[in-house]
């Protein structure tokens, strides 16, 4: 990696796949990548979330809502993990906005140089707003085929699909793949 900790940056919610995040947590720091999790806190200053197969507790400190651009501008890559971490971080208190994470999504999606990642259900939190992988190449747990065919994204029948600045992955264990296209491309 070059000579400053790129900074990856990955949302956190219950029912995250613990094996995913586990690696996450060892792999990325011993890359020299500078890992934060973040969530949505709901004014708190830490909320601890439990995972979806043992239950494992993993405590969140920072909001991703308290990223701006100038601060968004900062992280080399921005991934969505799987399990339910995305379909929680799709709730909305008001239907006619996007949500949160959502729009948080959007942001790093109008950064070409900030590589999005995105593996198994993750690609749930992107169907509020489908443009932004409509026509690009996505390989999705075989669960959402529908979501991704029905967003208009192209499925590619691959572990591991790489389109530019968008790396998806078909399941929570295709996460050492993953992390290497990842890393391969922030190295670049």
């Amino acid at each position: 990696m070059s000579e400053s900790k790129p900074k990856i940056g990955v949302l956190i919610e219950a029912d995250y796949y613990e094996k995913e995040i586990a690696f996450y947590r060892d792999r990325f720091p011993a890359e020299g990548a500078d890992l934060h999790f973040m969530s949505r806190l709901w004014g708190q200053p830490s909320l601890v979330f439990h995972g979806h197969e043992d239950k494992t507790p993993f405590t969140c400190e920072e909001s991703f809502e308290a990223v701006d651009d100038d601060a968004l501008d900062t992280f080399a890559a921005i991934l969505v993990p799987a399990g339910y971490v995305a379909d929680r971080l799709r709730y909305t208190e008001d239907i006619h906005k996007l949500p949160p994470a959502v729009e948080f999504m959007r942001r790093a999606f109008a950064r070409p140089r900030i590589v999005k990642g995105i593996i198994c259900h993750g690609l749930w939190l992107l169907a509020p707003a489908p443009e932004l992988v409509r026509g690009r190449k996505v390989v999705v747990h075989n669960n959402l085929l529908g979501d991704a065919k029905n967003m208009g994204a192209v499925y590619v029948d691959q572990d591991v699909v790489v389109d530019g600045d968008l790396v998806t992955a078909r399941t929570g264990d295709c996460h050492k793949v993953f992390v290497e296209a990842i890393l391969k491309l922030v190295r670049a």
